[in-house]
């Protein structure tokens, strides 16, 4: 008997919000449908489920079919949640007292993109090492300020699997799958999908500073990474200067030689890019967010956003 042969059927199914990523989706499907066919059996069952038990459609208006949400002792091994757009619309109290009861199960769980937002949410998250999408991360910071995602591309806890989405998901999957049968079989799924160059978990989600805003000046970097680090209780002109080892007229130099802009600017551009995800995602008054921001007050943050973006913040918000 082979080792595929020995491994009993495990069923993974996919909760589906509407406006999830399909790549993401399919990202961590159809290494299990390969596996499948390169088994030349199932070895893996995959379900879809949905808020309402209908078919569910994507960020891109694909539809997916999907059956009603998973009761008690359904039998899935695994579940993940997929989801996309803005966690503030997020609305599905079905969806939360599911997972709380699967994980009661002892079914392992996850969120892809996303996805992790939701087991936040249900409370499955608490002292647990995690990822999620960037994009969503701040959003998640400001609901749950206990909570401290890693800009890992995917965590595995115990029996909580988290990933960051995109086509993160099938790094993912070549660890479970290599986990469960073996990393010869991974391979060959991986080669499947000409998937050669396997990433690491702790690999980063976005491409590094110096890729971001075409710099290289070690000084002028640390400055920018302490930047995106303090946005909502910003450092002064003269602090930043003594992180990059440089007198803060120099700063400004580096500034205006590699960025084109000024310390001043490049700050506030780097704050109100965080206070847009925030508008878009996150259930924060305009208030709030300008406190979130570092901005004095909802006035001084709404004059500044304006003048940044040619539209008030209020605009930003979907009605």
């Amino acid at each position: 008997m082979t080792l595929i042969e020995a491994k009993n059927l495990h069923s993974i199914g996919f909760i589906l919000l509407p406006g999830f990523a399909l790549m993401s989706y399919a990202s961590a499907s159809e290494p299990l449908r390969a596996a499948n066919l390169l088994a030349g059996r199932e070895i893996y069952r995959i379900s879809c489920f949905s808020p309402d038990g209908g078919p569910v459609l994507s960020s891109g208006g694909v539809p997916v079919p999907a059956a009603p949400l998973p009761g008690r002792g359904f039998g899935l091994g695994t579940v993940l949640v997929c989801a996309g757009g803005s966690p503030r619309d997020w609305h599905y109290p079905a969806v939360l007292s599911c997972l709380r009861q699967l994980a009661r199960e002892g079914v392992r769980i996850g969120g892809i993109s996303g996805g992790p937002y939701l087991l936040a949410e249900a409370g499955l998250l608490t002292g647990r090492d995690f990822t999620i999408h960037w994009e969503h991360a701040p959003a998640l910071l400001e609901a749950f300020p206990d909570l401290s995602p890693r800009q890992a591309r995917f965590v595995v806890d115990g029996n909580r699997i988290t990933c960051g989405g995109g086509i993160a998901p099938l790094d993912m999957m070549h660890a479970l799958i290599a986990d469960r049968i073996g990393p010869d079989f991974a391979r060959r799924v991986s080669d499947w999908f000409l998937h050669t160059e396997v990433g690491q978990p702790t690999a980063p989600q976005r491409a590094s500073l110096a890729e971001r805003y075409g710099v290289h000046h070690p000084g002028l970097l640390s400055v920018l990474e302490k930047m995106e680090e303090t946005i909502e209780m910003p450092l002064n002109r003269a602090a930043m200067a003594r992180i990059a080892g440089v007198t803060p007229r120099h700063l400004d130099r580096l500034f205006a030689a590699h960025l084109d802009t000024t310390f001043l600017e490049q700050y506030r551009r780097i704050r109100l890019q965080h206070a847009r995800r925030l508008l878009e995602q996150s259930p924060l008054s305009i208030s709030e967010i300008a406190m979130a921001t570092g901005f004095s007050g909802a006035a001084h943050f709404s004059r500044l956003f304006r003048g940044f973006y040619g539209t008030s913040p209020s605009s930003i918000r979907k009605p």
